[in-house]
């Protein structure tokens, strides 16, 4: 098949290029003409495990092309993506500039029949108002269909290869085959694609990601009583997990989830319920307890440093919102660097991929109360203790004895629950985690 995607950010260069390796012919579009060069160079915009290789693969097959002419794509193609990114606005509702910007050039460019699908994260009513978008630019006939994407930053090559569902919102017949089509080699194995209408469609995107992160919410308030009433959350997580109508997904306490996705879907939610007369309680709960729990560990820190942090200096492990993404939206990290600096502190960071990003973010703080590191020792030096903050592998198994002798005091604050506390004591760290006693 012939598929256009317009927008190469995170969703639309993934979706390109899985389409891509299944053998459709497939032209990415972006309006961006520096971030097309690169592409065309062969450099990715994004970290994805497994992406680059992909790209360059069907690249070099031709399956693969990028281009920042919309018309040539949509004249070119019979399914056209919309892959454009949905900002919250100040409201937590989803900003659909950019989504009904393309909606606009797709009808100004028809020359045939097109199935326009949106990939991209959008409340209820969106196909209708793209449906409305297209047709004031055009007599032709087409399908706006509502295909939400379920894919998990650091994993999203294997989610779209092998998806646990496909959701089709469209009540176009004729759409509906053409997509079931487009889907058929990611669902050999017999996972379900579900066809509904649309708005039912937009709105199990925004449903599933707000079950998720009721998920983790629950859990660090759990976590957060463990530390009250002197129980382990470790203990109750598995105590929970083995009900098989709980499950061990999404249960892990931390400092709260980030992202592109959660936090924004949640928002978005919540705006929606609002907008048709309804106060979403658990929802709003759900962001409320997280805005909280980003910063759970400065009180603490604040406590061991007998509530003085001025002139300290803290090592953070740790920027990206997850491990195996340099994606810092939302990211826990920033929400603690920002508290931190505010009480004095210094920081020395740390993270495998997201340096750059954190370069972007905290721009002239770089180099005065920030400073970031390549390597996740030097991060440690001159500094008066360890914050972990993204659960990579790299850090699950350090040198403890290293990491003592170069703090200043021997104190660990795990914001991801990576060692074991009884084990800290043997080794002489004073460590403190989430929703579990001291050793």
């Amino acid at each position: 098949m012939k598929i256009a995607v317009v927008g190469t950010g995170y969703v639309g260069l993934v979706a390109g290029t899985c389409f891509a390796d299944s053998g459709n012919d497939v032209i990415c579009v972006d309006i961006d003409p520096e971030k097309i060069d690169k592409l065309h160079q062969g450099q990715i915009p994004i970290f994805e495990p497994g992406l680059e290789g992909l790209v360059l693969r069907n690249v070099k097959e031709e399956r693969l092309s990028f281009t920042t002419d919309i018309k040539s794509a949509v004249e070119n193609s019979e399914i056209i993506f919309i892959a454009v990114g949905t900002p919250p606005d100040e409201d937590g509702s989803a900003d659909l500039k950019h989504v009904l910007a393309v909606a606009r050039d797709i009808g100004k460019n028809m020359n045939g029949f097109k199935v326009v699908v949106n990939k991209s994260t959008v409340p209820v009513g969106t196909a209708d108002k793209v449906t409305a978008e297209i047709k004031r630019h055009t007599s032709l006939e087409f399908s706006v269909v509502s295909n939400p994407e379920f894919l998990k930053e650091g994993a999203a090559i294997d989610d779209f290869m092998r998806p646990d569902r496909v959701v089709i919102g469209t009540s176009n017949k004729k759409a509906a085959e053409m997509m079931k089509r487009l889907y058929a080699p990611f669902v050999r194995s017999g996972n379900p694609i579900h066809v509904m209408d649309e708005r039912s469609a937009e709105l199990t995107k925004y449903a599933a990601n707000s079950m998720l992160a009721t998920k983790i919410s629950f859990i660090n308030e759990i976590a957060n009583l463990c530390d009250k009433v002197g129980a382990n959350i470790e203990n109750v997580r598995q105590g929970i997990a083995s009900d098989s109508r709980i499950g061990h997904h999404f249960i892990y306490p931390g400092t709260g989830y980030g992202g592109s996705c959660f936090p924004k879907d949640v928002q978005a939610l919540i705006r929606t319920a609002r907008e048709y007369g309804v106060e979403a309680q658990i929802i709003q709960s759900v962001e409320e307890v997280n805005y909280r729990q980003k910063t759970v560990l400065v009180d603490r820190i604040k406590s061991y440093f007998k509530g003085d942090l001025a002139g300290k200096t803290i090592a953070m492990w740790g920027l990206a919102f997850k491990p195996r993404t340099d994606d810092m939206r939302e990211a826990p990290a920033i929400a603690m660097i920002n508290a931190l600096t505010k009480e004095g502190a210094a920081i020395h960071a740390h993270d495998p991929e997201a340096l750059n990003e954190a370069g972007r973010i905290f721009g002239d703080r770089i180099g005065k109360e920030i400073i970031l590191f390549e390597k996740r020792y030097e991060a440690l030096e001159n500094t008066d203790a360890l914050l972990i903050m993204t659960e990579w592998n790299a850090f699950r198994e350090p040198d403890f004895l290293l990491i003592k002798e170069s703090l200043r005091r021997p104190v660990i604050f795990d914001g991801r629950n990576l060692y074991e506390p009884e084990r800290m004591k043997e080794l002489g760290i004073d460590y403190y985690s989430i929703g579990r006693p001291k050793g």
